[in-house]
């Protein structure tokens, strides 16, 4: 990406906002000292209309994000650069103007061609990287909701179900562990081997 929408991508996979919410992100709704971002609205983007402001896509997307402390780097370093614009935008075309969605696509586009992405994989991508990441690190399936702004953890389970492990084994140790104990049998003798 070009050095001024780089950090929109650390800010969509550091934090699974959405391209709205994240083109719609505000100074004030960045907490460097709590490490945390406040989610209440998103820039909504309708043809043959200026940007605007609009409410987050469910109520469940009102939220407050912990903010990783190498996206509030990248962040203080973006607005130092690029300082805020009009509304105290973070992201801003260059007269300060906010950002339409053709416009980041188009850049997103570009930049994924350069890297040799495939085709089709846009901005959203951020977004399923950072839920992929939580899963793989552990998170339950109510925090990956509560972090995405999902109106329910069917609908974190029905996109990402496939990425939380298999635990087969921990499963049958759990069991076996527990009948071990109820019946003061040791595993081995449950296994076979005395």
């Amino acid at each position: 990406m070009t050095e001024r929408w780089q950090a929109s991508v650390w800010v969509g996979a550091g934090t699974g906002l959405r391209q709205g919410e994240v083109f719609g992100l505000t100074v004030d709704r960045i907490d460097f000292l709590r490490r945390a971002i406040t989610v209440d609205r998103q820039m909504v983007t309708v043809s043959n209309r200026a940007p605007a402001f609009g409410p987050p896509k469910t109520k469940a997307s009102f939220r407050t994000v912990p903010l990783p402390d190498s996206v509030a780097f990248v962040l203080a370093e973006h607005l130092r650069q690029f300082p805020a614009g009009d509304d105290s935008l973070v992201f801003t075309i260059p007269d300060g103007g906010p950002v339409r969605r053709q416009r980041i696509g188009e850049a997103w586009r570009r930049a994924a061609k350069a890297a040799g992405i495939a085709d089709g994989i846009g901005f959203h991508a951020t977004r399923h990287f950072y839920a992929s990441l939580l899963i793989q690190s552990g998170a339950s399936v109510k925090v990956v909701q509560k972090r995405l702004g999902h109106a329910s953890a069917i609908e974190t389970l029905d996109t990402y179900g496939h990425l939380w492990p298999d635990t087969e084994d921990e499963t049958r140790s759990a069991v076996d562990k527990a009948f071990a104990t109820l019946t003061g049998q040791r595993r081995d003798v449950l296994a076979g081997e005395g």
